[in-house]
């Protein structure tokens, strides 16, 4: 019979040796981690069985994020793995089996100027008092680091009240000049929405929200970008363009207008990023951004 805990241990530190970006357990299968881009299955580890995945996958989850998944089927959470990694993971069913992805998330924020993207310019949207800042791109292209960067740019330059709303908690911060807590979707409150509309009352000038879900968790970003706080967030879409048109998509027909003309007001500008496979290997990052200045204002209140 495997012993999950010390076969959990030394996949995660196969993770860490091998600078691999994910871990997966799945059935019938062996164990795989990501690499460079690429996915490369363990052939010393033994091909999963289905008590075996499920063992490995529960040890990962406490009480609640166990009772969560046997409810829903699937569950978001942070683990931690002793002082050395901490990681994001996503428990789910498949074709009745259990099976989980987890996504190293490195052991300290990065500062701007290590991750090779325009950082006087991502500086620049950083020290804006307030406005609605978007970072996009596909799963798993680091937009949650560079988000998580531009928090901590703030955080040693000025003093501020900072509030990130996330499911799970990445990156963990530590506090300088600014005072950061850091709200865990169904640990610290039941959603986006709701943590965000509480935000009104708590005196926060900015807010990190890990993702917009839904229109409410949308429209109220927009309203607090307008009100005087600075709102960084992420959606996942392929360019900055096509940002703008699932924004407004997100609503229905006669609330278009309203949010064209909040939108175009509240925007300062969408990073759209992927990585990319380096020919000497590795990953490096491609980037587009849009800016919001009158003609990109016009365009958004025309819908086009």
């Amino acid at each position: 019979m495997m012993e999950y805990k010390k076969e959990l241990k030394e996949l995660i530190l196969t993770v860490i040796k091998e600078g691999a970006s994910d871990l997966h357990l799945s059935v019938g299968v062996r164990p795989a981690i990501r690499v460079n881009g690429s996915l490369m299955p363990l052939v010393k580890r033994p091909v999963l069985v289905s008590e075996d995945s499920e063992g490995l996958i529960l040890t990962l989850l406490n009480d609640f994020n166990q009772e969560r998944l046997k409810n829903d089927k699937e569950v978001d959470f942070s683990y931690q793995f002793e002082d050395k990694a901490r990681f994001r993971g996503n428990a789910f069913y498949q074709r009745g089996f259990l099976s989980c992805s987890l996504r190293l998330i490195p052991p300290q924020v990065k500062e701007l100027k290590s991750l090779n993207l325009p950082e006087t310019m991502l500086q620049y949207f950083a020290s804006k008092e307030q406005g609605f800042f978007l970072v996009v791109g596909p799963i798993g292209h680091g937009k949650s680091t560079t988000l998580s960067s531009m928090v901590d740019f703030i955080n040693h330059t000025r003093s501020e009240h900072i509030l990130t709303i996330e499911d799970p908690i990445e990156y963990l911060f530590i506090q300088d000049k600014s005072i950061i807590e850091q709200r865990e979707v169904f640990f610290d409150t039941t959603s986006f929405y709701r943590a965000l509309r509480s935000m009104f009352r708590e005196d926060v000038n900015v807010a990190m929200i890990g993702e917009m879900r839904d229109a409410e968790t949308i429209s109220t970003a927009i309203t607090a970008a307008e009100t005087g706080h600075l709102i960084f967030s992420s959606l996942h879409t392929n360019s900055a363009s096509q940002t703008v048109n699932r924004i407004i998509d997100s609503f229905s027909p006669a609330q278009q207008n309203q949010i064209r003309v909040q939108l175009s007001s509240s925007l300062l500008g969408i990073f759209s990023q992927r990585l990319l496979p380096r020919v000497s290997g590795g990953l490096v990052p491609a980037y587009e951004l849009l800016i919001n200045n009158t003609a990109v204002s016009n365009l958004i209140r025309e819908g086009r």
